[in-house]
């Protein structure tokens, strides 16, 4: 896998001013490489897992993944059980579902084999199974009051990074409004990033999970809650993700280009685990819970119009990214702009929406939409504050 020389570029931007104190404690170990699926049962047994949940979505089974894991399980000497009622978005409901399943037979380990539902669905699972009530019991952080079981994830997509992320975003069966539910003992013990696993996906979900990573590592890089660690992992998740998305479009099968996809969403989850994320995800959630826009899709017509609206106060940061991607430009705004038109490229590349009406979206709720984003946590880590009528803007420059 090889990636460009960093020998010239540009430093962190917090070089040369002073650094805040901030708490970096990583979770999660990663076992990286082609085939390391194969792994996941010793993993377990090291663990001391015996009976295990394995949740993931009927999706997944055409191409053979969940079978593969059970297998490995099974052969450890390991008892496992699938719970395959995941669907896209998870809500309140399939947790209830899956700890059903879970308490039925026992379990004393989760595994999640699949894109960011399966693995916030096994989060939620472990939230209820351990500490009881409602998943509305731990929106926030830090609510879970007892210990939690052991859990691995094997991710199949390169986008949301949830497997390096104490936070599990379940969705309200009611309102289908997403709760962020965080806590240090929800996290994976161990991820295992298999690219091989990635091969299966297709092009249009490849597309759609690598501009959500992109999302993310962009979105990091910038936050108000950044700091000089979030933004090596945000940086170098960039520089892996930008440079092989429209690889792995045109030649699926490159493992070299998986991996590299694969690595980079894993960085940018532990970046958004350290400096969160921005106005971009927190307008997205709505158009997920109120058209059922998919969540990739919303953050990728909505980046380009969030990038401009920051460039003003995080010009030179979005400068550092350009420069990576060679996009080098000594005027701060202009880089911004070379950033944003990256993710409408990459969106017009894939054949994917452009703009909210696109999507069915009508303008006369924009309001309603921009109510809620500004309710939404991620909104508040903004490297440029925004408020209800900024976000009502940003709606309507992407409409």
């Amino acid at each position: 896998m090889a990636l460009r020389s960093t020998a010239t570029a540009a430093p962190l931007a917090l070089a040369g001013t002073p650094l805040g104190g901030f708490d970096f404690q990583p979770m999660t170990r990663v076992v990286f490489g082609a085939a390391s699926l194969a792994r996941l049962g010793e993993t377990v047994r090291e663990l001391g897992g015996t009976r295990v949940l394995l949740v993931t979505d009927p999706g997944l089974e055409a191409a053979g993944h969940p079978q593969n894991a059970l297998a490995s399980l099974i052969d450890a000497g390991l008892r496992a059980w699938i719970f395959d009622g995941v669907e896209e978005n998870p809500t309140s409901r399939h947790i209830e579902n899956g700890l059903a399943v879970a308490r039925e037979h026992g379990i004393d380990f989760l595994v999640a084999v699949g894109g960011g539902s399966s693995m916030d669905c096994a989060k939620g699972i472990n939230f209820l199974l351990t500490n009881g009530g409602a998943m509305t019991d731990y929106v926030g952080f830090g609510k879970a009051k007892k210990p939690m079981l052991p859990s691995i994830a094997v991710p199949t997509t390169a986008g949301t990074g949830s497997e390096a992320q104490s936070f599990a975003l379940i969705a309200d069966e009611k309102t289908h409004m997403k709760m962020a539910c965080g806590d240090r003992k929800a996290a994976f013990r161990v991820a295992i990033l298999d690219p091989a696993v990635t091969v299966s996906q297709p092009a249009r979900v490849t597309a759609i999970t690598g501009i959500d990573a992109l999302s993310h590592a962009v979105e990091a890089y910038v936050t108000a809650k950044r700091n000089p660690l979030a933004q090596m992992f945000a940086r170098t998740a960039w520089q892996l993700l930008e440079e092989n998305l429209a690889r792995v479009l045109r030649q699926p099968d490159d493992l070299d280009a998986r991996g590299a996809m694969q690595l980079g969403a894993h960085l940018a989850g532990m970046a958004i685990e350290n400096s969160m994320l921005g106005a971009c995800h927190a307008c997205a959630n709505p158009l997920t819970a109120h058209y059922g826009v998919t969540h990739g899709v919303a953050i990728g017509i909505l980046m380009p119009h969030v990038i401009r609206f920051n460039a003003p106060v995080a010009g030179t940061l979005y400068g550092d990214l350009a420069h990576e991607a060679g996009m080098v430009n000594g005027d701060t705004s202009a880089a911004a702009e070379s950033v944003a038109r990256r993710f409408t490229d990459q969106m017009h590349s894939a054949g994917l929406p452009m703009c909210l009406s696109d999507c069915g979206v009508s303008r006369g709720i924009l309001p309603v939409l921009a109510e809620e984003a500004n309710k939404q946590w991620t909104a508040r880590f903004n490297p440029r504050p925004v408020s209800e009528g900024d976000l009502l803007g940003l709606y309507q420059a992407a409409f």
